[in-house]
């Protein structure tokens, strides 16, 4: 089973060595593209780092709307190359790649004309369809299907009545981004990739013109590494300019931010089998299920302020109330939100004004020797990104390298997770644990279960709810501390768990007991413990205030009156 882990220690070893040795690429940003882009160097044989200035997914990474999608609205834009390759990604993640991280979902469109939307919006899920039969990655996921108006009120009986005249269903899939972002850190880990979060490249190295490695600040226990690599890859998004502006040297092109935001309600707000994909005057509202929950969203609208914490106004959350209301019979109000979140999406500037016209495709470039940098594109074809970053990256390499093999290379946990999904009433019966818990472990870790499940045989009080987020158990959060790089209680609240969206209090009532689960991996005294739970609530407390303000600045603001950083 491919297992690697991303503790404290495994974090320390891993920037000593970065430092020690000269690395074949650097990465620079565990987005999903740097991460993807670290696992295709691994995995060609080449000696790989890559270095996070705050926690992986930590940006756009983790604020997504979670899906994994061929991009229906982009064949309305004639995108056809772009949704053919997307729809080849969603097909090989669900089959191969990572079939427990990734899940099929259904989407309602409901028809509000009665003849030619139904034959327009028809003929291009029919063609949606066909792309992925003829990717060779389209089993898996069920063919769309046509109803009429009774039939769609029975799978969504939360629609108005008069709000349609019938309706279109189709499959795309969705993924934990923030967990699928940290399981690919893990699996190019597994493969001899060196892996530090919190460790911010502060300048780069220079041999006349050339590009030579990074320094790189280790955020936690200070001090600065002067890490040598033969090529560095700039994966940063929306930072992509901040990080160019490093070397002094102009980009070849720019990364403009469009913000989007999303909100979470619980299930029972919406009664609904499906989920369901709207129509706004500028662009698309999903109505995504999640577990116990419905993800809405999202906006898009240009953001130039403070990159690190986007910030969802009060305007923001009103757009989205009042687009899903259009078509709700029971209408959400404000006190129906448990959860708000804000992602900004990496765009190549320069080819439209409106944000949601800008291409998602990707562009990667060679501005300088040494240096590669890969930008734009969406999560779905992040392979394909890492891909093209790393073939640009070894055409400035001496010797030969492989091609890329990540097609066929499982994510960690993907190995056995089907013998062991069928086998979970048995794994249940052994662990004592119910069944839906095993359900819910194997859908975040795959075989990796296996390890989580021993953390509990070793301690049975690990197999307890954590306090104030009954989905999650104990073991998951020592697990995010111990195996996946969890440095705060932030990561673990907000990425590696989804407590901070997924409960009304945002995470302030598992706060405590999460941070005294993590003290003893991470070394915590009773002082840290009482720093993390602080800094945590400020956080919360601050992006309530900001939902509360009319608009980007006052929001901006307000989010930014909380600090940014734990002092350790």
């Amino acid at each position: 089973m491919l297992t690697a882990t991303l503790g404290p220690a495994e974090r320390s070893s891993a920037l000593a060595r970065m430092a020690e040795q000269e690395l074949d690429v650097l990465v620079v940003g565990a987005g999903v593209v740097g991460a993807g882009t670290a696992l295709d160097a691994a995995t060609r044989g080449l000696a790989t780092g890559i270095v996070e200035a705050r926690d992986w997914a930590s940006g756009t990474s983790s604020r997504s709307s979670k899906l994994i999608h061929g991009g229906l609205r982009y064949l309305e834009m004639l995108d056809f190359a772009l949704v053919r390759e997307a729809l080849k990604e969603r097909g090989l993640l669900l089959q191969r790649l990572a079939p427990h991280l990734v899940k099929p979902v259904p989407f309602l469109y409901p028809l509000q004309h009665r003849l030619w939307e139904r034959f327009y919006a028809g003929a291009g899920v029919t063609l949606y369809d066909t792309m992925a039969l003829s990717s060779g990655y389209g089993r898996g996921l069920p063919h769309h299907r046509h109803l009429s108006r009774k039939s769609a009120l029975r799978v969504a009986p939360c629609l108005r009545k008069e709000a349609l005249v019938g309706a279109l269903q189709y499959y795309d899939a969705q993924m934990d981004d923030a967990r699928y972002t940290m399981t690919l850190v893990r699996t190019a880990s597994a493969y001899g990739a060196l892996a530090a979060n919190r460790a911010r490249v502060i300048g780069f190295l220079r041999e006349g013109e050339r590009v030579v490695g990074a320094r790189v600040e280790d955020v936690e226990a200070g001090g600065v590494y002067e890490v040598r690599a033969r090529q560095i890859v700039n994966a940063t998004g929306v930072w992509t300019d901040d990080t160019q502006a490093l070397i002094g040297e102009r980009g070849q092109f720019h990364v403009r931010a469009s913000k989007g935001i999303h909100l979470v309600v619980p299930k029972d707000r919406i009664h609904s089998a499906t989920g369901l994909i709207l129509r706004t005057e500028k662009s698309v509202l999903f109505v995504i299920p999640w577990g116990r929950h419905w993800i809405v969203g999202t906006t898009d609208t240009d953001w130039s302020l403070d990159k690190s914490h986007p910030a969802a106004s009060s305007a923001d959350i009103d757009y989205l109330l009042e687009h899903v209301n259009s078509v709700l019979a029971v209408p959400l109000t404000r006190d129906d939100v448990e959860g708000v979140y804000a992602g900004l999406r990496p765009l190549l500037a320069g080819e439209s004004e409106a944000t949601s016209q800008l291409s998602r495709e990707h562009t990667v470039a060679h501005p300088v020797p040494g240096l590669v940098v890969v930008a734009g594109g969406k999560y779905t074809t992040y392979r394909v990104m890492a891909k093209d970053a790393v073939d640009a990256a070894v055409h400035g390499l001496a010797h030969r390298v492989a091609e890329c093999v990540t097609e066929e290379i499982p994510l960690a946990g993907a190995e056995g997770y089907h013998a062991l999904w069928n086998a979970r009433a048995r794994i249940a019966a052994r662990t004592g644990l119910h069944v839906a818990r095993i359900e819910h472990l194997l859908n975040r870790y795959g075989s990796l279960c296996e390890e989580l499940l021993q953390l509990i045989e070793d301690d049975p009080s690990l197999g307890r709810p954590l306090a104030g987020a009954d989905d999650y158990l104990r073991a998951e959060v020592v697990y995010a501390a111990s195996h996946e790089g969890a440095r705060h209680l932030d990561d673990v609240l907000t990425r590696r768990t989804r407590i901070s969206i997924e409960t009304f209090d945002r995470g302030t009532l598992s706060a405590r007991e999460a941070a005294e689960l993590m003290a003893p991996v991470l070394g915590w005294d009773k002082e840290q413990v009482e720093k993390e739970v602080e800094h945590y609530e400020k956080r919360v407390e601050a992006e309530r205030e900001s939902q509360r303000q009319p608009d980007d600045q006052t929001a901006d603001a307000a989010r930014l009156g909380a600090p940014d950083i734990v002092p350790l």
